[in-house]
């Protein structure tokens, strides 16, 4: 998160029904019921089950059970090392002392009833290894009766994950506009998991797809989209891909390739890309 403070949104805390603690004339206050606030505090992630190099959503719920006011309460959440912060999503959070920390002070007092929420939205590191242990902390400056509740704790587990490796060839060195050129492009799962939603992802530069076999493909003005068999741990998918390069073309033909997972994470991301350069011949 740096140093960054997440602006625009609403406080942690939304105050409920006031509950006045005034005793009557000539009687003495309730036990407890004077500067004394009950705070409970949890925390879940989702997806219950992280996935390396994707997504991972905190959602932090407070609420104050009374008796008296909770008097300029502060929620510190600790999240673990290897979440990176992209957003926070409540004004009044900020970076806290140590690393991967937020600090929520609320500048007023909240009352009996008082509750809310926020949420924590970050990504995953590609190399985490879980469990991954996020803490929330909730206090005020009264007393608390029942401090059991001021403290949760989300443990999330840590998907392995598959490494899918992509990999292009080109028929050709060189091309002339209006030809046609073949493009096999490899798609390795390194393991451990099957990977049955595998995507490659092509951004064509002065070439339009003609025909495709191995995968289902989907092609755009400026993007083809291919859907690849179920592939397993070991094995690898292959795709042939016929472009042809328009008859106006001025450049050399360069394509670009990504591949992914929608279900499981990567812990090598930088091999799910390749790029290709085909030379432009006019003679």
């Amino acid at each position: 998160m740096g140093r960054r403070v997440v602006t625009g949104l609403v406080c942690v805390f939304v105050a409920g029904t006031p509950h006045p603690a005034l005793a009557a004339p000539g009687t003495a206050p309730a036990q407890g019921r004077w500067g004394t606030a009950d705070l409970t505090v949890g925390i879940t992630a989702s997806p219950k089950v992280a996935q390396p190099g994707q997504p991972l959503t905190y959602h932090v719920s407070v609420h104050n059970k009374g008796p008296g006011d909770a008097v300029l309460p502060t929620l510190r959440v600790r999240l673990p090392r290897d979440f990176q912060i992209l957003n926070v999503g409540v004004a009044e959070c900020g970076p806290g002392s140590v690393r991967n920390e937020v600090v929520c002070r609320s500048s007023d007092d909240v009352l009996p009833g008082g509750s809310g929420d926020m949420t924590i939205t970050g990504m995953i590191r590609p190399g985490a290894h879980g469990p991954l242990r996020a803490r929330a902390d909730l206090t005020s400056e009264v007393l608390d009766d029942d401090e059991a509740d001021n403290t949760a704790e989300a443990v999330t587990r840590v998907d392995e994950g598959a490494d899918l490796a992509m990999r292009f060839s080109s028929s050709t060195r060189y091309t002339r506009p209006g030809h046609w050129f073949a493009v096999r492009a490899e798609v390795r799962n390194r393991g451990p998991r099957i990977v049955r939603d595998a995507y490659v992802f092509f951004q064509p530069q002065e070439a339009r797809l003609q025909s495709a076999t191995g995968a289902r493909c989907h092609r755009s003005r400026q993007f083809v989209g291919c859907a690849l068999p179920p592939i397993r741990s070991g094995s690898r998918g292959l795709l042939r891909l016929v472009f042809r390069v328009p008859s106006r073309a001025s450049h050399a033909v360069a394509t670009m390739a990504t591949v992914y997972s929608r279900r499981f994470g990567d812990r090598r991301p930088a091999n799910n890309r390749a790029s290709m350069r085909v030379a432009l011949r006019r003679a």
